[in-house]
């Protein structure tokens, strides 16, 4: 059941009272779903446009494909790939809120006093750069804590567990305290399903993320076509629209607060179908 939440957004307070959906950019040339790839200013704009039309609340940009066994790339051509699609977004939505992917302190910072991004997503938790929980409290931003091990190259290596759920709760809740104790107010958790994960791992996840409420912060989800629903039946992420909808229905009814997706027109229609359900 969904819990209204609310975040500081550059001193001022939101209160959000239905889930939110995050739409995705990707100004990268091998993110996973081809679709989502916008590299020239033209591309980019038509899809901002488009999701905006759809109905989109947040937009999650992102310049390092974060993949399974996706390719490094230095953290100059991350940010001069940022500007490019920072400025674009801020040409057509000056005031939509805006997080940006990445794993590096010295990038959040350019993001946030630069570019005007107002969240930072963070696929690792912190655990790829030491310095990112401090920088997230210097910025006083709200920062999206992703569950992963290992890093985008290697963590299919990692998904040991003794109880998927309730190791990757414990692990979520020992990395909100340091983000609490640094003094980072607003936290959004994210499971990080596919990340450090298999195929029977993100349905168990799925299947109990309600037990994730004991953390007390607005929960993520991001299944959008990825390949726990590709893998499972046998398609390709341009075939998984429907049921990238259909668990993106599951984890509303389980408590989620955002879900990001390629498609933001069908996650809003699903949203409103929720709310109205839960109304």
């Amino acid at each position: 059941m969904f819990a209204p939440f609310s975040l500081n957004l550059k001193g001022c307070l939101h209160v959000y009272n239905r889930p939110q959906v995050m739409g995705i950019v990707n100004v990268t040339p091998d993110s996973f779903y081809s679709g989502s790839r916008t590299m020239d200013e033209t591309e980019i704009g038509l899809r901002i446009e488009s999701m905006i039309e759809d109905g989109v609340d947040f937009i999650d940009i992102g310049a390092y494909s974060s993949r399974s066994g996706a390719g490094d790339i230095s953290p100059q051509e991350e940010m001069n790939r940022l500007r490019k699609g920072m400025a674009v977004l801020r040409g057509i939505a000056p005031e939509i809120p805006v997080s940006v992917d990445t794993f590096r302190a010295d990038v959040a910072k350019a993001a946030i006093e630069e570019m005007g991004a107002d969240i930072i997503n963070d696929i690792s938790g912190g655990a790829l750069d030491s310095n990112m929980f401090d920088m997230v409290a210097r910025l006083k931003t709200p920062y999206i804590l992703m569950h992963m091990r290992g890093t985008p190259a290697t963590m299919q290596q990692f998904t040991a567990y003794a109880d998927v759920v309730a190791d990757v709760v414990s692990d979520l809740s020992v990395k909100l305290r340091q983000l609490r104790l640094a003094g980072v107010a607003d936290v959004i958790v994210d499971p990080g399903f596919g990340f450090s994960k298999n195929l029977e791992q993100n349905f168990k996840l799925m299947n109990d993320l309600s037990a994730f409420s004991v953390l007390d912060c607005p929960v993520l989800v991001g299944i959008s076509r990825k390949s726990m629903i590709t893998k499972s039946l046998n398609i390709e992420p341009s075939d998984a629209l429907a049921p990238t909808v259909a668990l993106d229905a599951i984890a509303l009814t389980k408590g989620a607060s955002f879900i990001r997706v390629h498609d933001v027109r069908e996650a809003a229609q699903t949203v409103t179908l929720f709310s109205l359900l839960n109304s």
